[in-house]
């Protein structure tokens, strides 16, 4: 079944103007060899697999000297696109309906609190920095948003993902992902209706109503047939037909967000939290590979050096209000001084995949400019490699209970 897959891919692509066929099966080889190359030294260096698929893209892209191993540029942005899909897709089915109903309430007020109080922080640091009302807005969301994949991939190796505090950020992170698809749906159906210079209070109330609507009728509609009827196919043992019903699903849905004018990445995610529970192992490993090589590939690194100032000036903006903030919700919390470090230290580390989902959002509405995606690059590339020596210095201050089975505060299942 793995095979299956990269073969769809190219059915689908031979159909576009994208150029020879030949082409697209040698930027697709090309891509998924250094993947297999990089995994293996992120893997031996004991680094973010992110960081290596990044690095990569940088490697192979049209914007590196001497010469591009990438033919074609436009089957990148293919890629690119095919990858959020798939991977917002397989996102949203680690948060199903059921473990949504059980996110405790102190996970709740924790990621409202700290994620919109970043972005604001964040928004106004942009600002002033010189960036673009848009820019700033797209930068501000991408800042506000804790790496999934980089968080949990620590605590795990680390033995720590049952603690007090980890069940916590699991929580969190919930919450975080579910604000940053919402408001990219928002911001880009603004930025497609109203033109990066035209911003009206009508245009916006459309667009957030439409969003509102739309997830609202997927979730409690889909609710109540969907999860039925997979099932009743997995009950049938035809992984073929279980495989190509969800991604069905998946691009079906990510196609009416995008007729509706919301971002497709909202139409894939709201797919994977009704789908719930499937294998999707290949699915995450292939098309993940070839979301973040391929953004790697639309970096100009000409351009990265003059960027790494504002990079490190958001990164540490991000990093003081997530920390702080977090600090000061828990504050009167069950929580004590030890857990509510680790977990502040744990939100407040790691930018990764839906940052970069959130720069290439704003680059398909042409709603940022050509420095957003370099700059987020760098700061996930940063956080990526410093997030393991926070995380680890902030569980080495003290030792505490190595499993936390819950009580009335934090209810998020993680199991």
């Amino acid at each position: 079944m793995d095979i299956f897959l990269p073969s769809v891919v190219f059915n689908a692509l031979s159909f576009t103007n994208l150029g020879s066929s030949e082409f697209i099966v040698q930027d697709f080889a090309v891509i998924m060899v250094m993947a297999a190359v990089m995994l293996f030294i992120t893997h031996k260096l004991k680094q973010s697999m992110v960081v290596g698929y990044l690095l990569a893209g940088m490697i192979i892209g049209p914007y590196t000297p001497p010469f591009s191993l990438i033919k074609n540029v436009e089957t990148i942005n293919v890629f690119a696109e095919l990858g959020i899909i798939v991977l917002l897709f397989v996102i949203g089915i680690e948060f199903p309906i059921a473990k949504l109903r059980q996110i405790g309430r102190i996970s709740m007020i924790v990621g409202l609190t700290e994620s919109i109080g970043t972005m604001l922080i964040t928004f106004f640091v942009a600002q002033n920095l010189g960036f673009t009302v848009f820019d700033s807005m797209f930068l501000a969301l991408a800042m506000s948003i804790t790496s999934t994949v980089v968080t949990i991939k620590i605590l795990e190796e680390m033995g720590k993902i049952k603690e007090r505090s980890s069940i916590l950020i699991l929580g969190v992170l919930i919450v975080e992902d579910i604000i940053a698809v919402t408001t990219l749906a928002i911001l880009q159906s603004i930025a497609a209706a109203s033109g990066t210079d035209n911003i009206s209070i009508i245009s916006i109330s459309i667009s957030i109503a439409i969003a509102i609507v739309f997830i609202g009728t997927i979730l409690i509609l889909g609710s109540r047939f969907l999860p039925n009827l997979i099932d009743k196919i997995g009950k049938t043992n035809d992984y073929a037909l279980l495989l190509i019903v969800i991604m069905g699903l998946a691009f079906g849905l990510s196609f009416i967000a995008n007729i509706l004018g919301l971002s497709v990445v909202i139409g894939a995610f709201l797919a994977g939290v009704l789908v719930a529970e499937v294998i999707t192992i290949p699915l995450r490993d292939i098309f993940s590979a070839l979301f973040f090589i391929s953004i790697g590939a639309l970096v100009n690194i000409s351009v990265i050096p003059m960027f790494i100032i504002p990079a490190m000036i958001l990164i540490l903006t991000a990093f003081a209000s997530k920390l702080l903030l977090v600090l000061a919700v828990l504050a009167k919390s069950k929580f004590d001084n030890i857990d509510r470090l680790k977990a502040g230290l744990g939100l407040a580390s790691a930018k990764g995949e839906m940052s970069l989902v959130i720069a290439k959002g704003g680059q398909d509405v042409g709603a940022i400019t050509s420095s957003v995606l370099p700059i987020l690059s760098v700061v996930t590339i940063i956080t990526a490699f410093a997030s393991p020596y926070i995380i680890r210095f902030a569980h080495n201050i003290k030792s505490t209970k190595t499993e936390y089975k819950g009580d009335d505060e934090v209810k998020t299942n993680i199991d």
